[in-house]
């Protein structure tokens, strides 16, 4: 027999192959931990023997499912997303899902087109960033009756499913710690908020610890720019030849923040004894850089594990769809120290 008319390996095979069933071979592929040890080696030597691939199309027809998990996220040109991201998809790995996965570089028409191509690919189920979409892409979700789950985001007062942390109340402490360590003249470089709700939170958190220290939340100094390490020092650069006076100028994410530090090094600017200047997720990038960042931990591989659980849940309705809120923590580090002149 040639090779081109060689046939392939089918379940009867293997099982024949390695003298059990092939419902015993099924259970060796699709839950190995219910196959005692000894068969499911000899199952698994069988398999790699023949070079035996599952069948797709026939799993899927089975179960009525691609197995097949969507997320869309705003990057892929930074490291904001993929620690969360990484354990996601091994958590999801473990219980028999592909993950496939987009970037809309923070357009929202481009999240529209990349939600309904997952969907018309087959994807079972789809992980959001944060909750700021049109509510017509709810809607046809809906009624595609594909189930999505938010991440990165959290907020009692929105009821669809979310593994996320509240970015407004964890800024809200980084500020509290600014404004504790003796700064009153604080600037702001954001995110752009326009169709990024994290981004606007966090900037409400900074306002609301001013407005609680009785400062003029209305004054700060906001500047807003692409998640990129070159914008966050030419912001820097813009904040302090507009407010000379600044003490400390807060980022809206660490990548941000190192592209300020940076630039105030080629400033002539020390940090944190001239100024100090904080980030936000707590990535590497925010450990390496010296002096190393200020910065709020967010707990990244937590929400990307806990998410791809409660997804699965909810595309193999064993879930109706909860949100989980996960506690993130003020890291003080080199950057943050007292103003040379306390105000």
């Amino acid at each position: 027999m040639t090779s081109s008319e060689r046939s392939i390996p089918t379940l009867d095979d293997v099982a024949k192959a390695a003298g059990v069933s092939t419902a015993t071979v099924s259970r060796c592929l699709n839950s190995p931990d219910r196959v005692v040890e000894r068969t499911r080696t000899r199952v698994m030597a069988a398999v790699e023997e023949l070079g035996y691939t599952p069948n797709f199309g026939a799993r899927v027809m089975a179960a009525k499912r691609t197995f097949t998990i969507g997320a869309i996220i705003p990057t892929m040109e930074n490291a904001i997303f993929a620690r969360g991201l990484q354990a996601f998809q091994e958590e999801l790995h473990a219980r028999g899902y592909t993950l496939l996965v987009s970037s809309s570089a923070y357009q929202p028409k481009v999240e529209e087109e990349q939600i309904r191509a997952l969907i018309a690919r087959g994807a079972d189920g789809l992980l959001l960033i944060g909750y700021d979409r049109d509510a017509s892409v709810y809607e046809y979700l809906e009624r595609q009756q594909v189930p999505a789950l938010i991440a990165w985001a959290f907020s009692e007062t929105h009821k669809r499913p979310a593994i996320g942390f509240d970015n407004r109340a964890s800024m809200r402490m980084l500020a509290e710690n600014v404004i504790a360590h003796g700064h009153r003249k604080i600037g702001v470089i954001s995110a752009l908020t326009k169709g990024n709700d994290r981004a606007a939170q966090r900037l409400l958190g900074i306002k609301d610890a001013l407005t609680q220290a009785q400062l003029d939340a209305d004054a700060l100094p906001i500047i807003e720019t692409p998640y990129e390490i070159e914008n966050g020092g030419t912001a820097l650069a813009q904040l302090m030849n507009e407010n000379p006076d600044l003490t400390a100028v807060m980022c809206g994410n660490d990548v941000l923040g190192v592209g300020a530090l940076l630039r105030a090094k080629q400033m002539g600017i020390n940090v944190p004894s001239a100024l100090s200047i904080t980030g936000f997720d707590d990535i590497e990038l925010a450990r390496i850089v010296s002096p190393q960042l200020t910065t709020v931990h967010v707990p990244h591989r937590q929400m990307g594990q806990q998410a791809a659980i409660e997804l699965t849940a909810l595309v193999e309705k064993t879930s109706a769809g909860k949100s989980v809120e996960l506690a993130s923590h003020v890291v003080l580090r080199e950057s943050l120290g007292a103003p040379a002149i306390p105000i």
